[in-house]
């Protein structure tokens, strides 16, 4: 694959910031947008707006159809059996929440426990501690190792027969650790357990098959795969989804209602109240067929091999600490330059139009185990190649040499 060209796609990068050519290494918070999928949201809106599944007219059967074609796309995405397994939701948070509040909370009793690890986005922490507090469940971590990985061996210490829910990040956002889930789930499923996996950074960058996996339910957001903001996806496998009670209610998600009573739709549509995220499922049909034009394959080999020659040139630089395991990780680096505040890097950096993120990255306790406050992070995706590694190590270098005081 070519980044360069496949670069062309996206009117976003066409642009300058502060007088230069913008360097976009944010892709780990979003990922930019191609023609392809602006045009495919632009032609639901000019020609198919409607409601969907309620009309009879031309424009609701239109619009019907894409949005259930576009959950058709997704199941085949991710090898999920049937499309009643995908439902559709605001992005990964509000997945793993409707997990946590629909699932968890009648699962899990007073000494159960849920096993995550220290590495975990605050959206797949804190639903769990909710469940926690609301059950008497008790919360227990595997450790890490100092860079980062988890064992195996671990796992094993970690999940009990008391276990009632596994869940953990696919992809670490800060670390670029790529955690083994198939290996996790098959422990998890020996002690009875169900599998969670965020899969919000793993799913725009690795072939996922979630039947392979054989994970009880997959979350992961459209924004960070190419696709429009607000749409994402709940995988679940359909015995444990028919068993869950649906956490909000109205218009769309009923079959019928009475003055007392209510019952529900089947799957996937009782876990989907209200009018649905049309445009921005359609507009995530459309960010699949461009990855999958351009094949997740390729995109894993280019984003790895982009991450180990990032790495090679980012270690050069005198007093940056690079976080993470030297090899076999994804398209990011977190790092730190010396005593300079993360936030002062990345305002340097974008004064030469270089975009990175700064901050905890919603990973508060994994900061705290790296006994930092904050980093800087780059994260690489589809359309970056050497020459934006080679700008962000120029740009650290101005950064340096502006802050060398502060610098080892």
């Amino acid at each position: 694959m070519n980044a360069r060209e496949l670069r062309e796609q996206f009117p976003i990068l066409q642009q300058q910031v502060n007088g230069h050519p913008l360097v976009y290494l944010d892709n780990a918070a979003t990922s930019q947008k191609p023609r392809a999928v602006l045009d495919a949201v632009s032609r639901y809106y000019e020609f198919s707006n409607s409601n969907v599944h309620r009309g009879v007219h031309t424009l609701g059967s239109r619009a019907t159809d894409a949005y259930e074609g576009a959950r058709e796309r997704v199941a085949r995405f991710i090898g999920a059996g049937s499309t009643q397994e995908i439902i559709f939701t605001r992005g990964t948070t509000t997945a793993l929440n409707l997990v946590a509040a629909s699932y968890a909370r009648e699962a899990c009793g007073e000494g159960d426990e849920i096993v995550l690890t220290p590495m975990e986005h605050h959206s797949n922490l804190i639903p769990w501690q909710q469940v926690a507090k609301a059950t008497g469940a008790v919360l227990r971590y595997i450790p890490l190792q100092s860079d980062g990985t988890i064992r195996i061996e671990d796992v094993e210490a970690t999940i009990t027969d008391r276990t009632k829910v596994v869940s953990v990040m696919y992809v670490s956002n800060v670390l670029g650790v790529i955690n083994p889930i198939k290996e996790i789930t098959e422990i998890a499923h020996r002690h009875g357990a169900v599998m969670v996996v965020d899969g919000a950074q793993s799913t725009p960058h690795l072939k996922v098959d979630v039947r392979e996996l054989d994970c009880d339910f997959y979350a992961f957001s459209g924004h960070k795969m190419c696709g429009p903001t607000g749409i994402g996806v709940l995988y679940g496998k359909k015995h444990l989804l028919e068993r869950m009670e649906p956490v909000e209610f109205g218009g769309e998600m009923i079959d019928h209602v009475d003055l007392y009573d209510s019952t529900w739709k089947e799957l996937p549509w009782k876990f989907e109240g209200g009018t649905p995220i049309i445009a921005g499922a359609v507009g995530l049909a459309a960010a699949i067929d461009f990855l999958e034009e351009i094949g997740m394959d390729a995109i894993d080999q280019h984003e790895k091999t982009l991450a180990a020659y990032a790495f090679d040139r980012l270690s050069t630089i005198e007093g940056i600490s690079l976080y993470g395991p030297t090899s076999g990780r994804v398209g990011l680096i977190t790092f730190n330059l010396g005593d300079v505040h993360p936030h002062d890097v990345a305002t340097v950096l974008d004064a030469e139009g270089i975009a990175v993120r700064a901050g905890h990255h919603c990973c508060q306790p994994l900061m705290r185990w790296l006994e930092v406050t904050a980093t800087a992070r780059a994260s690489f995706y589809l359309y970056n190649d050497e020459a934006d590694v080679d700008a962000l190590v120029d740009g650290l270098l101005k950064t340096k040499e502006f802050f060398g005081h502060a610098i080892g």
